[in-house]
């Protein structure tokens, strides 16, 4: 869709749910009048459904790599995950679920090949010029990059309503602005504050909505049970191990370096304990028919038990009303956070911070420095056709130098490792984007 029109506050053209006000459906760029059949929010979260940020997440690192094996989560699929868990929590406390979905399937979008190790190594590329987080991309891809709506000025991305793109924003400040000024997370880079500062009107300042708090619970909540799943289906991690003392205690200490700086082991093995205690806990996993659905019981239960514990401490905090937008906030107790952070580092202890990871990350690093140079210093040779035209509008070096990082955040690892592979082969040199053999380098988005 074109629309050569400039930014404006557009209505609905139906009224808006309830809890929510005409202020909440507004797009940054006006749309003409569509079918009654469809809420706003409906068309939001049918919008990031079929972008192709979404679906390039199918072949994303989670935790461990994509392809790693047939079961393992990549992004797309734990996206998935996060918009099922967190559309049930939303309908339970009366937030519009569309909202909460479209949120939950949008919060990964702008996380680069490699994972949490690609956006590290980005974001030192990009120290210069702003630097580099997943969040921050997120909304760049929404608001800009994702092919949908193009104005006059600029493209406004899939230009979705103010209240789903406020809940798509997990952390609501920009750099160096947030409760802890020194952490890496913020949610919007500098040359995107206008259409930042549109999304949240009428905002708390540093808060998020209730939507997104829900996006946020959802995505702890999954990420930490099913990367424990992944883990142990790849027998990386082997729960009946946490019963030797000098084991657990080393398990213990990553999870509060990572995740728990301020908590003691006490505290974060008498989290694990309520866990071992817990009926469906698995101690052993051989991969048999009945043990794999002992693991998936396990997964459900423990999703069950965050969940009825949250919306529990929630109800009790507000009442029984509908919560939405800033009428209310999540809780949750204290010793289900813990209980999640102890399931998010024992995935840290046995896969991301495993030794034999190392070598992969520093692999991983060369092939993402390596294309920013390459592609830096080779122009639009090598930019998809969408990319190659921002970099022909950009104002200036730090505009171009966004571009390539861009582009460079939308591979998939496997493309990353193939046009990494084409580059650096010396009977290639002369490859460009036009007759490389590589699949989807020209339409990468």
């Amino acid at each position: 869709m074109s629309l050569h029109s400039t930014p404006s506050t557009s209505l609905s053209d139906v009224p808006p749910p309830a809890g929510y006000t005409a202020h909440d459906l507004e797009r940054r760029v006006p749309e003409p009048p569509k079918s009654q059949a469809r809420t706003p929010f409906q068309r939001d979260r049918a919008r990031v459904l079929h972008s192709s940020a979404l679906r390039r997440l199918g072949a994303k690192t989670q935790v461990l790599g994509a392809g790693a094996n047939d079961f393992v989560r990549t992004r797309l699929t734990h996206s998935l995950e996060v918009a099922q868990v967190g559309r049930d929590i939303g309908a339970e406390l009366g937030c519009d679920p569309e909202i909460v979905d479209a949120a939950c399937l949008s919060h990964d979008l702008g996380h680069p090949p490699f994972g949490h190790n690609g956006e590290k190594v980005l974001d030192d590329l990009a120290a210069g010029f702003g630097g580099f987080e997943g969040n921050a991309q997120t909304l760049r891809l929404l608001t800009r990059l994702e092919p949908k709506v193009v104005g006059e000025d600029r493209p406004y991305g899939l230009n979705l309503t103010r209240a789903s793109l406020d809940a798509a924003i997990k952390y609501p400040w920009t750099r160096g602005r947030g409760p802890d000024p020194a952490s890496p997370k913020f949610g919007a880079y500098a040359d995107d504050l206008d259409v930042y500062s549109w999304a949240r009107e009428g905002a708390v300042p540093g808060r998020q909505c209730f939507e997104a708090q829900v996006m946020d619970l959802a995505d702890d909540i999954a990420y930490s049970v099913h990367d424990i799943e992944d883990a142990i289906t790849g027998l990386t991690l082997d729960l009946q191990k946490l019963q030797d003392p000098m084991e657990r205690a080393a398990a213990l200490y990553v999870v509060q370096d990572w995740y728990m700086p301020h908590e003691s082991i006490a505290q974060l093995d008498a989290a694990l304990s309520r866990l071992e205690s817990e009926p469906s806990w698995l101690l052993s996993f051989t991969g048999s028919m009945r043990s794999a659905a002992a693991l998936k019981n396990m997964a459900s239960q423990l999703i069950g038990r965050f969940t009825r514990s949250a919306i529990t401490a929630t109800r009790t905090a507000h009442g029984e009303g509908p919560l939405s937008r800033y009428g209310g906030d999540m809780v949750v107790p204290e010793q289900t956070h813990l209980e999640i952070a102890v399931l998010k580092g024992l995935a840290a202890a046995y896969v991301m911070s495993s030794a034999s990871q190392q070598p992969v990350y520093e692999a991983q690093e060369e092939i993402i420095r390596d294309l920013y140079s390459r592609l830096w210093n080779t122009g639009t040779q090598y930019l998809s056709p969408l990319f190659a035209e921002l970099w022909h509008s950009a104002a200036d070096d730090d505009g171009r130098r966004r571009v390539v990082v861009d582009q460079i955040a939308s591979f998939t690892d496997v493309t990353a490792r193939q046009l990494h592979g084409a580059l650096f082969d010396r009977s290639l040199t002369h490859l460009t984007a036009a007759d490389t053999p590589l699949p989807g380098l020209g339409s990468e988005l």
